[in-house]
């Protein structure tokens, strides 16, 4: 797979809707030294396709290239297959899980896309409230750690943990840790979202990527945005 080279980058959440907008920012940003890669989702890959999104970043940059299906592992197990032989045919590095599904579908895509020789990063916390059952959500409030807690017990060391939550931030690296391995972790929720990429990367340790979405494909200039951006990391 083709992974991140550098322990702290920015990470371009492509969260628009048309392939112009994506090859523009790709073409602006690609040599920027703390660019980690492209996050690509639902709304690019539903409306043009996997392989054209990859296709286009391709074209400008040999970045790591992550899906987020925004959620994907939340159907039946066996469906995990199908989902990671269409990202791998596509071209992606890596793949998002969130799996709210239960732990039997978790085990079954986390394999399948290891099967696949995709990157795999699992999420368990998400960055909006009203999400565990402490805030009026529908999951119980250790269902994050569970779900890392599976991740890890498979080989997976890659998470994604929520930017505006640094303390959260902070626990889960913990937890981690105490398993014996050295995290490698992506967050969400930063800039527009309230979290702060100094703040949150303190709480990260070493290895951490912030996923930033609008503060850099909304600036007048994406590319100095990246370099600004990763002064804080």
């Amino acid at each position: 797979m083709n992974k991140i080279k550098i322990d702290k980058s920015i990470i371009i959440a492509c969260d628009f809707d048309t392939i112009e907008t994506l090859e523009k920012i790709v073409k602006e940003t690609k040599n920027r030294e703390k660019l980690g890669g492209f996050k690509l989702g639902f709304e690019l890959g539903l409306k043009y396709g996997l392989p054209k999104c990859v296709e286009t970043i391709r074209k400008y940059s040999n970045k790591t290239i992550i899906y987020d299906h925004q959620k994907s592992g939340t159907d039946v197990p066996f469906t995990g297959e199908k989902f990671a032989q269409v990202c791998k045919e596509a071209g992606v590095d890596y793949v998002i899980h969130f799996p709210q599904a239960g732990p039997e579908t978790e085990k079954a895509w986390i394999k399948a896309s290891q099967d696949a020789g995709l990157g795999v990063i699992i999420g368990g916390e998400m960055t909006h409230p009203g999400y565990l059952e402490n805030e009026g959500g529908f999951l119980r409030d250790d269902a994050p750690r569970r779900m890392y807690e599976i991740a890890v017990e498979m080989g997976v060391t890659e998470f994604v943990v929520p930017g505006n939550k640094p303390e959260k931030i902070k626990m889960y690296r913990e937890f981690f840790e105490s398993k014996g391995i050295e995290p490698v972790l992506y967050s969400p929720g930063l800039v527009s979202q309230g979290g702060k990429i100094s703040d949150s990367g303190e709480a990260a340790g070493k290895k951490w990527h912030a996923i930033v979405g609008r503060a850099v494909y909304q600036a007048e200039n994406a590319s100095n945005a990246i370099d600004e951006l990763g002064k804080e990391l």
